[in-house]
């Protein structure tokens, strides 16, 4: 699906994605989906992203094509398709979403913003959204970042982190073909309506396994959880 320049401009390197399977390393402490369960914040476990594309060819079952993107809402845990044009007119410019999954794998995630021009929500009504990286375990994470930390965070994609500065949430090894998320990330952002909330991004396989063996691994299936602070504070203490 062509939707825009925003979503067909992958990282460059991302491509040698298509000879690997991934493999996703949660910390040790959080190697399964039972240890992300808090009783506050929301937990979602091997959300489908485009499993019926492929990077590469003679993948039994899959198409070489790009990855159809999708958009999540954190309110009702909603799952939108931007399967064909008429899903872009129709939800893309809205701040029906929070969230787009993008990108190879669908492995390159946005906050639904209006200013970025390769961002889904591009020149949209999510005008004061932003996203500031928390090199802190999600649990510790307990007040979002002043509004000036918001203002002037300059991170407009959570994708392949390609140094130990960079804001993504998954390092990729170019001699093993491996990528791993990076523990003690955690993503504070303000929302289109507002408020804010915490994310932490944890595997992209099937079972939120801590390692992956099989090169038929399932994915992408997306574990990760959230949680919003619905009285408009920053208070994000999930404990």
């Amino acid at each position: 699906m062509k939707t825009k320049r925003t979503i067909q401009k992958s990282c460059c390197l991302i491509p040698l994605l298509a000879t690997v399977l991934l493999t996703s390393c949660s910390s040790n402490e959080e190697d399964n989906s039972a240890t992300l369960v808090d009783g506050k914040s929301t937990v979602i476990t091997d959300l489908a992203g485009d499993t019926g594309a492929s990077m590469g060819g003679n993948t039994d079952g899959k198409e070489q094509r790009g990855f159809h993107t999708f958009l999540f809402r954190f309110s009702d845990k909603k799952q939108i398709w931007l399967h064909t044009k008429a899903d872009s007119l129709q939800y893309m410019k809205t701040t029906d979403w929070d969230i787009a999954f993008t990108g190879p794998y669908n492995s390159e995630v946005y906050v639904n913003n209006s200013k970025y021009q390769y961002n889904p929500g591009f020149e949209g009504p999510a005008q004061n959204t932003a996203v500031v990286l928390l090199n802190e375990d999600y649990r510790n994470v307990t007040q979002a970042p002043a509004d000036a930390d918001f203002n002037t965070s300059e991170i407009t994609k959570i994708g392949w982190a390609s140094s130990a500065s960079s804001a993504g949430w998954f390092y990729y090894s170019l001699s093993s073909h491996i990528m791993q998320s990076i523990p003690n990330r955690t993503y504070a952002i303000r929302l289109p309506n507002g408020k804010f909330a915490k994310l932490q991004l944890v595997n992209a396989y099937k079972g939120n396994p801590p390692a992956v063996t099989d090169l038929n691994w399932p994915a992408p299936y997306f574990t990760f959880r959230y949680y919003v602070q619905n009285d408009g504070t920053k208070n994000l203490n999930t404990k």
